[in-house]
């Protein structure tokens, strides 16, 4: 505190000193002096106004980040720390005036109590002979005086000035002490207010808190952080500051108060100078900050709706119908899964009179529009999900998604020998896809191809853990694929039509090299399509938009931005395909046979162990047998790769065809193999059944 108030404390105390001494009045001087300290800190005001557009512009690349890296939160700071320092965003930058607004409360504390140092300069030795002269009359220690040793000394100077007239150098400066006048109408600015005490100091706190009101009223309104924040935020913030600010001033002599109600009152000048200087609307894209916010509150009014859909079929679920009968579930996470089960689904509908029940998490999953009375379709939101989950008594659960019982799905608590299936929504490898152990708690998985059950065992041998039933079942979306484009009508494109299609992972084609891969393409007699990943168009508007603006001019039959995926025409009818990561990739060449193009951006790795295992991921290997892939570097002298792979389409063909039939098991039959299984374990369930009921089997 000692080293505080010499280093604060005394220049504070000379700006103080010239304050009270032009204008000869200590609350004057305070206000005066607070001002200058706001100018003086001005600087940094800017420095945090700068600071904070930054932070705003950056949102919506910061919740990009968010849904990119949603599995991988070490990732994630790795990507927001890059994009601090690419943005020169300083995330410390915000408390920069609240560290520095701390040692001058400290040293204006020590001006305050000390109006023999700081405002009347007298020297150490007379201010210590002073204090220890109004000690002994008051028959008390200096220690006891305390923090309000000068302030005594001022008092028994003006109620009885002879009673120091003894002190060495006193008779100069009696008059001086006597003239030094701490009231400011009429409050006595060296007193400190007391709840208990309804009086003109009480008027201190008061304004304190009245003060705090108005700028964050002000500040909710003009700050550019602050219009960010939604209400119960910036109101819970203003109910905080106020209650602050009043209970600070009632702890503090009344100039402090005096002082902490100013700087509340210029620090709305403040804002409204730093908006001058630099405007939020030169740099800030409010439209597409709008549209978030827009989005946002009816994704949240949406959920409370849907709430309400969720009790309503979570207590169907749990029907007393259902209870004891219940033989076969599947788990969705949205509509779009559907098509991974379809094949089995279908399947099991052919061969059985199973009643399927299908829980989904998405409300408007298109399973509800099924006109097929064997399937009992159920929306259960999050919350629901995970006790239905735990309480769950079907036989057989078949899901597509990883991590069972490490985050919210648990295996069930109530039926300890349901069997859980773990069906691939994916073609490549589940080492490099998914988190360490995301399969772990699975009893059975239906594997794709050869080399996802070499890497599940792999997999077990490293973690010592339960070896799984391994099924060889095959893909069931490429073999509707498949299906779907032979049934097709298809012709000659009068243009050769190229497929630009990435993932929506950090680092993908359209953030990072789409305009040099546009520039290198068009004008080349190409017809363009580009298909962003539904994710990207949904979770980052301010991007997408930058880019059709970008791209305006070109817009025609031959150069389409695609943003309605209702249809997968164009990825069936295009003849080459350009993506980074992506899994549309070996979907495209394998139903079609014909090449894709990979830009080599930063790969998608959401295990970091995968390595641990000898084997390299097929989504690496066959990179270079279903086409080319090129370094991002690269990209402004694709144009010969491309004019290579579409002059060489038949060699592609073959090679494709091969490594297809290679790579899939039960091509075209896989819903009719994972529906054998699934018949097989539920006919061995009830035998043993019987069997433990005394009935023969």
């Amino acid at each position: 505190m000692e080293i505080i108030n010499t280093i604060v404390g005394t220049p504070l105390g000379w700006l103080m000193y010239g304050c009270y001494w032009l204008l000869r009045n200590y609350g004057a001087a305070i206000i005066v002096f607070t001002l200058l300290t706001k100018v003086v800190m001005f600087p940094i005001s800017l420095l945090v106004q700068k600071n904070s557009i930054k932070m705003v512009k950056m949102k919506p690349q910061l919740d990009m980040l968010r849904y990119q890296y949603v599995d991988d939160n070490d990732a994630f700071l790795d990507a927001q720390s890059a994009l601090y320092k690419q943005e020169r965003y300083n995330p410390m930058a915000g408390v920069i005036p609240l560290l520095l607004q701390l040692p001058i409360i400290l040293g204006l504390l020590d001006v305050v109590y000390k109006p023999l140092k700081h405002i009347l300069r007298l020297t150490p030795e007379l201010q210590r002979a002073l204090v220890e002269r109004a000690a002994r009359l008051m028959s008390v220690t200096v220690e006891e005086l305390g923090s309000t040793a000068q302030l005594t000394v001022v008092e028994r100077v003006r109620a009885v000035p002879d009673s120091f007239a003894s002190v060495p150098g006193a008779a100069e400066v009696i008059g001086q002490i006597q003239d030094l006048r701490m009231t400011f109408f009429g409050v006595n600015l060296a007193d400190t207010p007391s709840i208990h005490t309804l009086d003109t100091l009480f008027l201190i706190p008061v304004l304190a808190g009245l003060s705090a009101l108005l700028m964050c009223w002000v500040q909710n309104k003009v700050n550019v952080l602050q219009i960010e924040q939604n209400k119960l935020s910036q109101w819970g913030m203003t109910l905080f500051m106020i209650a602050f600010s009043t209970f600070f001033a009632f702890i503090v002599p009344a100039g402090v108060g005096l002082y902490w109600t100013f700087g509340n009152l210029f620090s709305i000048g403040v804002m409204f100078l730093c908006n001058a200087v630099y405007s939020p609307k030169k740099y800030i894209d409010y439209t597409v900050l709008e549209e978030m916010k827009r989005a946002a509150a009816e994704d949240k009014a949406q959920k409370k709706k849907n709430a309400a859909l969720a009790r309503r079929y979570y207590k169907e679920f749990f029907s007393p119908e259902n209870k004891g009968n219940m033989k076969i579930m599947f788990y969705s996470e949205g509509s779009g899964f559907y098509k991974y089960f379809r094949a089995l689904i279908e399947a099991l509908l052919d061969a059985t009179d199973l009643t399927i029940h299908y829980v989904t998490s998405d409300p408007n999953d298109a399973i509800f529009q099924k006109d097929e009375p064997r399937i009992r379709p159920y929306y259960v939101d999050e919350p629901r999900l995970i006790s239905l989950m735990m309480k769950l008594e079907a036989d057989i659960v078949v899901m597509t998604t990883p991590d069972l019982e490490k985050y919210h799905i648990k295996r069930s608590r109530v039926k300890e020998n349901v069997e859980y299936i773990f069906m691939d929504h994916g073609c490549s490898s589940d080492n490099l896809a998914y988190r360490t152990g995301a399969l772990d708690n699975y009893d059975t998985l239906l594997v794709v191809s050869r080399e996802q059950a070499i890497e599940a065992r792999a997999i077990e041998k490293l973690r010592h853990v339960k070896k799984k039933r391994i099924i060889e079942c095959g893909y069931g979306l490429i073999d509707d694929m498949i299906a779907a484009y032979e049934a097709m009508d298809r012709k000659e494109n009068e243009k050769k039509t190229i497929l630009i299609a990435p993932s929506w992972q950090y680092d993908n084609i359209m953030d990072s090299c789409l305009d040099d891969l546009v520039d290198t393409l068009y004008g080349r007699g190409y017809r363009i399509v580009i298909r962003p990943h539904p994710q990207y168009v949904r979770r980052f508007p301010m991007q997408m938009k930058g880019i059709i603006q970008r791209h305006q001019e070109k817009l025609s039959d031959d150069f389409i931005i695609e943003t309605d995926f209702s249809s997968n025409v164009t990825v069936y009818t295009a003849d080459l395909l350009i993506t980074d990561w992506s899994g549309i990739a070996f979907e495209f060449s394998f139903t079609t046979d014909k090449p894709s193009l990979f830009i080599n951006t930063q790969m998608k790795v959401v295990n970091e162990d995968w390595q641990k295992i000898p084997l390299v991921p097929f989504d690496i290997t066959a990179r270079s047998k279903v086409g080319r892939q090129v370094e991002k570097s690269e990209v402004r002298e694709l144009a010969p790769v491309v004019e290579e792979l579409l002059a060489h389409q038949e060699d592609y063909r073959e090679r494709i065809a091969a490594l297809k039939r290679q790579h899939f098991y039960n091509l075209g039959h896989s819903g009719e193999v994972g529906a054998q299984y699934i018949v097989h374990r539920l006919e061995r369930r009830y035998k043993k059944q019987l069997v433990h009921a005394g009935k023969p089997g």
